[in-house]
């Protein structure tokens, strides 16, 4: 009888994570919440794209799975967006960032920096705890896996 059940449970395909996490049921009161995380999450990773120090991806990835929780609809409306479904999607299979757009966001900061510190008329202290912030959102990107194909 335990073999019969235990066949049963394993010719059963497994679910993924991703289905499990949007299939249990939330109260109306943790769906609220979970949008107003969603929305400051998606504001500081739209504020990372302008402020060096401040990631992106970790900020839409959070974004991501607590609108797959509290509005599915929302969720996939995000994974077909022009301007970050593409990470989303990179990220949900293959766990990782395209090599370009790791540059591509190197060389954004770098230039966003250099205005500000060029442009801005800033105390040596200032333009040096930018530049330091900087170098810590610098970190981040490169510390991101990179897909190789």
């Amino acid at each position: 009888m335990r073999t019969v059940e235990r066949q049963r449970r394993s010719t059963r395909p497994p679910l993924d994570p991703v289905d499990e996490f949007r299939l249990a049921p939330i109260s109306p009161l943790r769906r609220a919440i979970y949008l107003f995380l969603a929305a400051v999450c998606f504001a500081l990773g739209m504020l990372g794209v302008v402020l060096p120090g401040l990631p992106t991806t970790p900020f839409l990835l959070v974004t991501s799975a607590l609108l797959l929780r509290s509005w599915p609809a929302m969720h996939e409306r995000m994974l077909r967006s022009r301007f970050v479904g593409g990470l989303l999607a990179d990220w949900k299979e293959h766990r990782g960032v395209r090599p370009h757009i790791k540059v591509r966001a190197i060389v954004l900061v770098a230039a966003l920096v250099a205005a500000s510190i060029y442009f801005g008329g800033l105390s040596p202290l200032a333009a040096t705890l930018i530049a330091l912030c900087a170098a810590v959102g610098i970190a981040v990107i490169l510390m991101l896996p990179t897909i190789r194909h």
